[in-house]
């Protein structure tokens, strides 16, 4: 077993193919688009280019966003300075280059569409519009409208989310995340290469019904939607029960990134879990040349790296965006406790720089919750009932 064929060539597929070829398979990208911009896309984390400092260390046009303001309508604004910046590309740059990288290691690259799939023996053939190729293996980065019914995970209404918005002329130094009452999403401001990403996402409301929200708060914004570049995407955000059971792997062939679900439920970050799946899927196939792939060695590593972990993000998803503390809305209590305590800034910090795991956030929070409400209390002015000590 040697060649592999790569169904997709977004960072996924490219970094997969990558790291394939970089181990001495014949490895084949297909795609119809190659590269391409994707206006909502584009933003790195920490925890991605910490991991894969190539993200970083390349002449590839990019920028460092260091703030970002969270907004309920209630709870005001907070300005939460980021020690760990957020890395900014165009998408279509970023992509360009994680192409380039997977030709440069050997990868033969075909702009075409595979149409349609077909298990022969031990391997697969493909079919394009056109002609047939043959593949030993196959890793599926077709994203989230996948058209392969028989590989990747399986999406059902209540495992997406819709994420809409406009390219608008413009551009700022800081990112702006705007909380919605009974909203399982946000509304964002996002600062890119040439221009500005306003845009929302949510789950379990109509995309029509989003983008009425947006609308009205591009206007009240003073941000003019009307003649505006309009984009639209589909995006993974699975419940808690489809996790167990997501399709990720079967006999010949492992999803990656949007086609393996592998977003996070909360943020709706996909770039880290599209690059470190496809990462994973390749040592899994490396660690296997010469025998026959074991899918369940991909899930073990998939939930052992990440997705247990946004398991339980999709298990808070709904409590933080539409669940009550202390008498108010999550993301209301989330706002004013970033602006008036320290120590829940920095929580905020680590969770958009990808450094706070989901599972150990309970714990996190409880261990500063003593010293976080005595700072609340300080800033909301309690000071003056509390007696100085004495010379």
């Amino acid at each position: 077993m040697n060649q592999v064929a790569v169904l997709g060539g977004g960072p996924a597929g490219a970094y997969a193919g990558e790291r394939l070829a970089a181990a001495g398979l014949k490895v084949t990208v297909y795609d119809e688009k190659l590269a391409w911009e994707k206006p909502c896309g584009g933003g790195l984390t920490y925890k991605a280019y910490s991991q894969y400092p190539f993200l970083i260390d390349n002449p590839t046009p990019k920028r460092f966003i260091r703030e970002t303001v969270l907004s309920e309508p209630r709870g005001g604004e907070a300005v939460l300075q980021l020690t760990d910046p957020l890395l900014i590309y165009s998408r279509l740059d970023l992509n360009h280059m994680l192409l380039a990288r997977a030709e440069s290691a050997g990868v033969r690259i075909e702009k075409t569409r595979i149409q349609q799939i077909e298990r022969t023996g031990s391997g697969w053939r493909l079919r394009t519009g056109a002609c047939a190729a043959e593949a030993d293996f196959l890793i599926v980065a077709t994203g989230a409208r996948n058209t392969l019914k028989d590989v990747g995970t399986q999406l059902t209404p209540e495992d997406a989310m819709s994420a809409l918005g406009y390219y608008v002329p413009g551009d700022q130094e800081r990112i702006d995340i705007q909380f919605l009452p009974e909203l399982r999403g946000y509304i964002w401001i996002f600062p890119r290469c040439g221009h500005l990403s306003v845009g929302i996402c949510g789950k379990g409301e109509p995309a029509a019904s989003l983008r009425k929200r947006l609308e009205r708060f591009m206007t009240e914004r003073g941000l003019n939607w009307k003649g505006a570049a309009f984009y639209s995407h589909l995006l993974p955000a699975l419940d808690c029960g489809s996790w167990l059971n997501n399709r990720v792997a079967g006999d010949g062939w492992m999803a990656v990134g949007d086609a393996a679900g592998l977003v996070d439920p909360i943020t709706g970050e996909g770039l880290y879990y599209a690059i470190r799946s496809g990462d994973l899927a390749a040592q899994t196939l490396v660690d296997r040349f010469g025998g026959a792939p074991e899918g369940a060695a991909y899930s073990q590593r998939l939930r052992h790296d990440f997705a247990a972990d946004l398991e339980f993000g999709a298990r808070l998803a709904r409590r933080v965006f539409q669940g009550r503390i202390l008498c108010g809305p999550v993301t209301e209590r989330m706002v004013q406790f970033t602006r008036r305590s320290p120590r829940f800034s920095v929580v905020m910090q680590d969770l958009f720089a990808g450094k706070q795991p989901y599972m150990e956030l309970k714990r996190r929070l409880m261990d500063n919750l003593n010293g976080s409400v005595y700072e609340i209390g300080m800033n909301l002015g309690f000071s003056r009932l509390v007696p100085r000590k004495a010379g």
